[in-house]
Protein backbone atom coordinates (compact mmCIF):
# COMPACT_ATOMS: atom_id res chain seq x y z
CA UNK A 1 0.00 0.00 0.00
CA UNK A 2 3.00 2.32 0.85
CA UNK A 3 5.06 1.78 -2.27
CA UNK A 4 1.14 2.52 -4.48
CA UNK A 5 1.48 5.72 -2.41
CA UNK A 6 4.74 6.44 -3.24
CA UNK A 7 3.95 5.44 -6.81
CA UNK A 8 1.43 8.14 -6.77
CA UNK A 9 3.27 11.05 -5.81
CA UNK A 10 5.59 10.18 -8.22
CA UNK A 11 3.38 10.21 -11.28
CA UNK A 12 0.61 12.83 -10.41
CA UNK A 13 3.26 15.45 -10.71
CA UNK A 14 4.66 14.15 -13.82
CA UNK A 15 1.20 14.12 -15.10
CA UNK A 16 0.93 17.20 -14.24
CA UNK A 17 4.10 18.45 -15.84
CA UNK A 18 3.23 16.68 -19.16
CA UNK A 19 -0.18 17.91 -19.40
CA UNK A 20 0.95 21.68 -19.04
CA UNK A 21 3.70 21.17 -21.47
CA UNK A 22 0.67 19.57 -23.38
CA UNK A 23 -0.68 23.33 -24.23
CA UNK A 24 0.64 27.04 -25.12
CA UNK A 25 -0.49 29.93 -26.37
CA UNK A 26 0.10 32.54 -28.81
CA UNK A 27 -0.51 36.43 -28.29
CA UNK A 28 -2.45 38.47 -31.21
CA UNK A 29 -0.66 39.30 -33.84
CA UNK A 30 2.25 36.74 -33.59
CA UNK A 31 2.90 33.42 -35.23
CA UNK A 32 4.34 30.27 -33.71
CA UNK A 33 6.61 27.39 -35.63
CA UNK A 34 5.91 24.04 -34.28
CA UNK A 35 8.52 20.93 -35.29
CA UNK A 36 7.96 17.65 -34.33
CA UNK A 37 11.86 15.64 -34.16
CA UNK A 38 13.15 18.48 -35.57
CA UNK A 39 11.09 18.70 -38.81
CA UNK A 40 8.68 20.92 -39.41
CA UNK A 41 5.38 20.37 -38.68
CA UNK A 42 3.02 23.45 -38.22
CA UNK A 43 2.40 26.78 -37.62
CA UNK A 44 -0.05 28.10 -35.49
CA UNK A 45 -1.44 31.40 -34.94
CA UNK A 46 -3.20 33.40 -32.08
CA UNK A 47 -5.07 31.14 -28.95
CA UNK A 48 -4.64 28.21 -26.83
CA UNK A 49 -2.52 25.19 -28.50
CA UNK A 50 -2.09 21.40 -27.67
CA UNK A 51 1.41 19.86 -28.68
CA UNK A 52 2.87 16.37 -27.84
CA UNK A 53 5.40 16.78 -24.94
CA UNK A 54 8.92 15.68 -25.77
CA UNK A 55 8.09 15.08 -29.46
CA UNK A 56 6.45 18.29 -30.37
CA UNK A 57 8.57 21.54 -29.68
CA UNK A 58 8.17 25.68 -30.39
CA UNK A 59 10.79 26.55 -33.04
CA UNK A 60 10.41 29.98 -33.04
CA UNK A 61 7.70 32.98 -33.02
CA UNK A 62 7.34 35.43 -35.70
CA UNK A 63 6.26 38.95 -34.65
CA UNK A 64 3.38 39.67 -38.05
CA UNK A 65 3.34 43.57 -36.27
CA UNK A 66 4.88 46.29 -38.79
CA UNK A 67 8.42 46.75 -37.65
CA UNK A 68 11.29 49.67 -38.51
CA UNK A 69 14.45 49.17 -39.00
CA UNK A 70 16.78 53.02 -39.11
CA UNK A 71 19.92 52.45 -41.07
CA UNK A 72 22.42 55.07 -41.31
CA UNK A 73 24.46 55.34 -44.21
CA UNK A 74 27.89 57.34 -45.12
CA UNK A 75 27.88 58.10 -48.76
CA UNK A 76 29.27 60.60 -51.10
CA UNK A 77 27.69 63.21 -53.94
CA UNK A 78 28.69 63.66 -57.33
CA UNK A 79 30.18 67.10 -56.26
CA UNK A 80 32.13 65.01 -53.72
CA UNK A 81 30.25 65.85 -50.24
CA UNK A 82 30.35 63.26 -47.56
CA UNK A 83 27.12 63.06 -46.19
CA UNK A 84 25.10 60.74 -43.44
CA UNK A 85 21.78 59.41 -44.18
CA UNK A 86 19.18 58.01 -42.13
CA UNK A 87 17.31 55.66 -43.80
CA UNK A 88 13.50 53.99 -42.33
CA UNK A 89 12.25 50.67 -43.35
CA UNK A 90 9.03 49.51 -42.45
CA UNK A 91 8.03 46.21 -42.85
CA UNK A 92 5.96 43.10 -41.58
CA UNK A 93 6.06 39.37 -41.90
CA UNK A 94 3.28 37.93 -44.75
CA UNK A 95 1.35 36.31 -43.07
CA UNK A 96 0.86 33.71 -45.75
CA UNK A 97 4.41 33.16 -45.64
CA UNK A 98 5.83 32.92 -42.48
CA UNK A 99 7.62 29.33 -43.11
CA UNK A 100 9.59 31.48 -45.86
CA UNK A 101 10.08 34.11 -43.17
CA UNK A 102 11.55 31.37 -40.73
CA UNK A 103 13.20 29.46 -42.66
CA UNK A 104 14.90 30.91 -45.45
CA UNK A 105 16.18 34.02 -43.74
CA UNK A 106 18.03 33.72 -40.30
CA UNK A 107 18.89 37.40 -40.09
CA UNK A 108 16.37 39.66 -42.29
CA UNK A 109 17.68 43.13 -40.18
CA UNK A 110 21.21 42.39 -41.86
CA UNK A 111 19.44 41.34 -45.21
CA UNK A 112 17.29 44.90 -45.14
CA UNK A 113 20.28 46.96 -43.97
CA UNK A 114 22.44 45.37 -46.85
CA UNK A 115 20.21 46.00 -49.50
CA UNK A 116 19.68 49.63 -48.15
CA UNK A 117 23.45 50.22 -48.59
CA UNK A 118 23.64 48.89 -52.10
CA UNK A 119 20.90 51.09 -52.69
CA UNK A 120 21.44 54.46 -51.54
CA UNK A 121 25.32 53.80 -52.22
CA UNK A 122 24.46 53.42 -56.13
CA UNK A 123 21.39 56.21 -56.51
CA UNK A 124 23.40 59.22 -54.20
CA UNK A 125 26.52 59.38 -56.18
CA UNK A 126 24.56 60.43 -59.16
CA UNK A 127 23.01 64.00 -57.18
CA UNK A 128 24.80 66.83 -56.16
CA UNK A 129 23.88 67.74 -52.85
CA UNK A 130 21.24 70.03 -53.29
CA UNK A 131 19.64 67.83 -55.48
CA UNK A 132 20.04 64.72 -53.04
CA UNK A 133 17.43 67.23 -50.53
CA UNK A 134 15.50 67.85 -53.49
CA UNK A 135 15.08 64.26 -54.48
CA UNK A 136 15.53 62.49 -51.05
CA UNK A 137 11.58 60.93 -52.15
CA UNK A 138 12.81 59.58 -55.40
CA UNK A 139 16.08 57.78 -53.23
CA UNK A 140 13.46 56.43 -51.01
CA UNK A 141 11.15 55.19 -54.21
CA UNK A 142 14.27 53.53 -55.52
CA UNK A 143 15.42 51.80 -51.74
CA UNK A 144 12.05 50.39 -51.76
CA UNK A 145 11.29 49.13 -54.95
CA UNK A 146 14.95 47.33 -54.83
CA UNK A 147 13.76 45.91 -50.77
CA UNK A 148 10.41 44.95 -52.61
CA UNK A 149 11.91 42.49 -55.31
CA UNK A 150 14.42 41.17 -52.93
CA UNK A 151 12.56 40.40 -50.05
CA UNK A 152 9.58 39.43 -50.76
CA UNK A 153 11.21 36.11 -52.23
CA UNK A 154 11.96 35.73 -48.18
CA UNK A 155 8.24 36.00 -47.19
CA UNK A 156 8.91 40.09 -45.82
CA UNK A 157 6.55 42.91 -47.46
CA UNK A 158 8.32 46.25 -47.28
CA UNK A 159 5.74 48.71 -46.42
CA UNK A 160 7.34 51.74 -46.40
CA UNK A 161 10.38 53.51 -47.06
CA UNK A 162 11.92 57.22 -45.55
CA UNK A 163 14.76 58.90 -45.70
CA UNK A 164 14.11 60.88 -42.45
CA UNK A 165 18.06 62.63 -42.25
CA UNK A 166 20.53 64.04 -44.48
CA UNK A 167 23.15 65.59 -42.57
CA UNK A 168 26.04 67.21 -44.70
CA UNK A 169 29.60 67.57 -42.67
CA UNK A 170 29.40 70.70 -41.02
CA UNK A 171 32.06 72.87 -42.94
CA UNK A 172 29.55 71.84 -45.69
CA UNK A 173 26.50 73.05 -43.23
CA UNK A 174 28.09 76.39 -42.37
CA UNK A 175 29.31 77.27 -46.08
CA UNK A 176 25.49 76.63 -47.12
CA UNK A 177 23.66 78.87 -44.36
CA UNK A 178 26.48 81.53 -45.40
CA UNK A 179 25.63 81.44 -49.14
CA UNK A 180 21.73 81.39 -48.36
CA UNK A 181 22.29 84.04 -46.44
CA UNK A 182 24.31 85.89 -48.63
CA UNK A 183 21.26 85.13 -51.08
CA UNK A 184 18.91 86.57 -49.41
CA UNK A 185 20.94 90.02 -48.33
CA UNK A 186 21.42 90.41 -52.08
CA UNK A 187 17.12 89.73 -52.49
CA UNK A 188 17.01 92.84 -49.56
CA UNK A 189 19.40 94.73 -51.31
CA UNK A 190 17.46 94.93 -54.29
CA UNK A 191 14.07 95.54 -52.75
CA UNK A 192 15.85 98.50 -50.69
CA UNK A 193 17.29 99.60 -53.88
CA UNK A 194 13.97 99.40 -56.19
CA UNK A 195 11.66 101.24 -52.96
CA UNK A 196 14.40 103.69 -53.17
CA UNK A 197 14.16 104.01 -57.16
CA UNK A 198 10.18 104.42 -56.28
CA UNK A 199 10.84 107.12 -53.69
CA UNK A 200 13.04 109.26 -56.30
CA UNK A 201 10.68 108.92 -58.69
CA UNK A 202 8.10 110.03 -56.80
CA UNK A 203 9.74 112.94 -55.66
CA UNK A 204 10.79 113.81 -58.88
CA UNK A 205 7.37 113.62 -59.93
CA UNK A 206 6.30 115.59 -56.74
CA UNK A 207 8.77 118.23 -57.60
CA UNK A 208 7.85 118.60 -61.10
CA UNK A 209 4.14 119.02 -60.86
CA UNK A 210 5.13 121.87 -57.25
CA UNK A 211 7.61 123.73 -60.26
CA UNK A 212 4.34 123.43 -63.14
CA UNK A 213 2.20 124.66 -60.38
CA UNK A 214 4.77 127.74 -59.23
CA UNK A 215 4.66 128.42 -63.00
CA UNK A 216 1.34 128.28 -63.43
CA UNK A 217 1.03 130.58 -60.28
CA UNK A 218 3.50 133.16 -61.42
CA UNK A 219 2.31 133.53 -64.90
CA UNK A 220 -1.40 134.00 -63.35
CA UNK A 221 -0.01 136.20 -61.26
CA UNK A 222 2.04 138.10 -63.83
CA UNK A 223 -1.08 138.05 -66.25
CA UNK A 224 -3.03 139.73 -63.49
CA UNK A 225 -0.08 142.14 -62.48
CA UNK A 226 -0.70 143.21 -66.44
CA UNK A 227 -4.25 143.82 -66.09
CA UNK A 228 -4.25 145.49 -63.15
CA UNK A 229 -1.48 148.03 -64.81
CA UNK A 230 -3.68 148.66 -67.86
CA UNK A 231 -6.62 149.23 -65.81
CA UNK A 232 -4.66 151.68 -63.77
CA UNK A 233 -3.46 153.30 -67.03
CA UNK A 234 -6.95 153.64 -68.68
CA UNK A 235 -8.01 155.08 -64.76
CA UNK A 236 -5.43 157.81 -64.60
CA UNK A 237 -6.05 158.45 -68.04
CA UNK A 238 -9.77 158.81 -67.43
CA UNK A 239 -8.59 162.05 -64.87
CA UNK A 240 -6.34 163.79 -67.41
CA UNK A 241 -3.07 162.25 -66.25
CA UNK A 242 -1.11 160.77 -70.06
CA UNK A 243 0.49 157.12 -70.64
CA UNK A 244 3.74 158.01 -69.41
CA UNK A 245 3.30 160.38 -66.53
CA UNK A 246 0.97 157.18 -65.59
CA UNK A 247 3.60 154.74 -66.18
CA UNK A 248 6.11 157.34 -63.83
CA UNK A 249 3.52 157.19 -60.98
CA UNK A 250 2.70 153.42 -60.59
CA UNK A 251 6.86 152.56 -61.45
CA UNK A 252 6.94 155.11 -57.98
CA UNK A 253 4.26 153.26 -56.37
CA UNK A 254 5.71 150.03 -56.81
CA UNK A 255 9.58 151.39 -55.70
CA UNK A 256 7.46 152.41 -52.16
CA UNK A 257 5.65 148.85 -51.91
CA UNK A 258 8.50 147.39 -52.48
CA UNK A 259 10.37 148.91 -49.71
CA UNK A 260 7.37 148.69 -47.44
CA UNK A 261 7.01 144.79 -48.00
CA UNK A 262 10.80 144.63 -47.19
CA UNK A 263 10.69 146.48 -44.37
CA UNK A 264 7.73 144.62 -42.74
CA UNK A 265 10.09 141.58 -42.16
CA UNK A 266 11.46 141.74 -39.09
CA UNK A 267 14.73 139.80 -39.58
CA UNK A 268 15.79 141.78 -43.14
CA UNK A 269 17.64 144.73 -42.66
CA UNK A 270 17.11 147.27 -45.09
CA UNK A 271 19.96 149.97 -46.37
CA UNK A 272 19.15 152.95 -48.64
CA UNK A 273 21.58 154.17 -50.53
CA UNK A 274 22.27 157.38 -50.30
CA UNK A 275 21.64 158.91 -46.94
CA UNK A 276 20.39 162.01 -47.51
CA UNK A 277 16.56 162.49 -48.32
CA UNK A 278 17.47 165.36 -51.30
CA UNK A 279 19.72 162.74 -53.12
CA UNK A 280 16.89 159.99 -52.75
CA UNK A 281 14.43 162.50 -53.88
CA UNK A 282 17.10 163.05 -56.97
CA UNK A 283 17.43 159.86 -57.53
CA UNK A 284 13.77 158.84 -57.73
CA UNK A 285 13.34 162.44 -59.90
CA UNK A 286 16.14 160.70 -62.43
CA UNK A 287 14.04 157.17 -62.04
CA UNK A 288 10.79 159.15 -63.83
CA UNK A 289 12.88 160.96 -65.97
CA UNK A 290 14.90 158.40 -67.40
CA UNK A 291 11.25 156.01 -67.85
CA UNK A 292 9.70 159.91 -69.18
CA UNK A 293 13.18 159.85 -71.34
CA UNK A 294 12.48 156.47 -72.88
CA UNK A 295 9.08 156.44 -73.89
CA UNK A 296 10.19 159.72 -76.14
CA UNK A 297 12.45 157.85 -77.59
CA UNK A 298 10.66 154.87 -78.23
CA UNK A 299 7.24 156.93 -79.43
CA UNK A 300 10.57 159.61 -82.01
CA UNK A 301 11.30 155.96 -83.55
CA UNK A 302 8.09 154.45 -84.25
CA UNK A 303 6.71 157.88 -85.73
CA UNK A 304 10.57 157.77 -87.84
CA UNK A 305 9.97 154.40 -88.91
CA UNK A 306 6.13 154.25 -90.17
CA UNK A 307 7.02 157.82 -92.07
CA UNK A 308 10.40 155.74 -94.15
CA UNK A 309 7.78 153.12 -94.80
CA UNK A 310 5.78 155.60 -96.66
CA UNK A 311 8.43 157.71 -98.57
CA UNK A 312 10.22 154.65 -99.48
CA UNK A 313 12.05 155.43 -102.78
CA UNK A 314 10.98 152.73 -105.37
CA UNK A 315 14.12 150.47 -106.25
CA UNK A 316 15.55 149.94 -109.45
CA UNK A 317 15.98 146.38 -111.10
CA UNK A 318 19.62 146.38 -113.02
CA UNK A 319 18.44 147.95 -116.32
CA UNK A 320 17.60 151.29 -114.31
CA UNK A 321 13.93 150.05 -114.23
CA UNK A 322 11.43 150.38 -111.50
CA UNK A 323 10.59 146.91 -109.99
CA UNK A 324 7.03 147.76 -109.50
CA UNK A 325 6.78 149.12 -113.66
Amino acid sequence: MREINLGLVVLLPLLSLLLLSAFFTIKQQTAAIVERFGRFNSIRHSGLHMKIPFIDRIAGRLNLRIQQLDVIIETKTKDNVFVKMKVSVQFKVIQEKVYDAFYKLEYPHDQITSYVFDVVRAEVPKLKLDDVFERKDDIAVAVKRELNEAMTTYGYDIINTLITDIDPDIQVKNAMNRINAADREKTAAEYEAEAGRIRIVAKAKAEAESKKLQGQGIADQRREIARGLVESVDILNQVGINSQEASALIVVTQHYDTLQAIGADANSNLILLPNSPQAGTDMLNNMVASFTASNQVGESMKAANSTKRIHKPHEKDEFGKHKDE
